[in-house]
């Protein structure tokens, strides 16, 4: 029998309806069997944790994702696998970032919530729940089958440092439109087992705290004010820009623009290259608006998500290395969070 550590960290699925009043109150996870007793039918034992104040996901920081990666991190050794109930608003940057912090991980960490509460007559959070533990607690030979950070959503489990939120509204709130779906959840659980993560059960797991939130995202647009884009390339205390480009990671060529990047690349100052569309990768050089910023030496952010690029920057800032090596570690998946080409 599987053991799997349920944490709550806020959101919307861990909410349910009061009795009397009808108002929706925070749900109380030490009950849970109570409310979902079809979790009696899988093959787990389950505890549960919780964040001591529960946050919505739109302001969990790097304190936050510290808390919960210690929360996992300090019963690591006692469970085989890790639900964590988020929400979905910021669900793919806190996942991106737990997949960063432990490195060499030999069991699951799966991230879900939902779009409507756990006690709303048609939610979605009872299935969602329901089939992320499932999926935390498969096995096979005695070892977990699935040794990386997931997401589970919607019938899907994606890689979730992969994952972008794509919907307010539909239930099938996440994609990864650049890598395939680990699972598949129909009659049957389907493992896509050539996608899965694969590791090295020699390696002992390392975790990592180290974040630097000196960064900052800058989404190109048609028109950019040449004065304001300046200013705030040029604000003290910035030690890395995530720059959302156009299509395969094309920019203006204007001079300011280029001599604004230039200048941080000059004071140490890494600039990663991503693509602002919902997928495909930036492949710099394949156009010409994109070989100025190849001959800078901007980072290359291949096929990663922005919110993968952002965590995977604040993560490496925060392990202090040169620009140089920092550029070459960057280039490289290191959490299958990027294509190896």
């Amino acid at each position: 029998m599987s053991k799997i550590l349920l944490i709550y960290t806020g959101g919307t699925i861990g909410m349910t309806k009061d009795v009397q009043t009808g108002a929706l109150i925070p749900f109380d996870f030490s009950r849970l069997l109570e409310h979902i007793p079809e979790l009696l039918q899988l093959h787990c034992h389950i505890d549960t944790l919780s964040f001591k104040i529960p946050v919505d996901s739109s302001d969990m920081n790097v304190s936050r994702w510290k808390e919960l990666g210690g929360m996992i991190y300090d019963n690591y050794v006692a469970y085989d696998g890790f639900v964590v109930l988020h929400g979905s608003d910021t669900m793919s940057y806190t996942a991106s970032a737990i997949s960063f912090m432990f490195e060499n991980l030999d069991k699951p960490i799966i991230f879900t919530g939902s779009q409507l509460p756990i006690g709303d007559l048609r939610t979605d959070a009872k299935e969602n729940l329901i089939t992320a533990v499932q999926i935390a607690g498969l096995q096979e030979k005695g070892k977990p089958v699935i040794t990386e950070v997931g997401l589970y959503f919607e019938y899907k489990l994606l890689r979730a440092n992969r994952t972008t939120k794509i919907n307010a509204e539909h239930f099938r709130a996440f994609q990864s439109l650049n890598y395939p779906e680990l699972i598949t959840s129909g009659v049957h659980l389907k493992v896509n087992t050539p996608f899965l993560r694969k590791i090295n059960r020699k390696r002992k797991m390392v975790y990592h705290t180290h974040f630097d939130t000196n960064v900052v995202i800058i989404k190109v647009f048609p028109g950019m004010n040449a004065s304001i884009i300046t200013a705030l390339l040029a604000v003290k205390g910035i030690k890395g820009v995530v720059l959302e480009t156009f299509g395969a990671g094309n920019a203006t060529t204007k001079t300011w623009f280029l001599d604004a990047i230039s200048a941080l690349i000059q004071q140490g100052i890494p600039v990663i290259n991503v693509t602002q569309c919902a997928g495909g990768s930036v492949i710099m050089g394949a156009y010409d608006t994109s070989v100025g910023l190849k001959k800078l030496g901007v980072i290359s952010g291949k096929d990663i998500t922005t919110e993968a690029a952002v965590a995977k920057l604040m993560y490496l800032l925060g392990e202090e290395m040169p620009l140089n090596v920092l550029k070459t570690i960057y280039e490289t998946s290191l959490r299958g969070e990027m294509s190896e080409n």
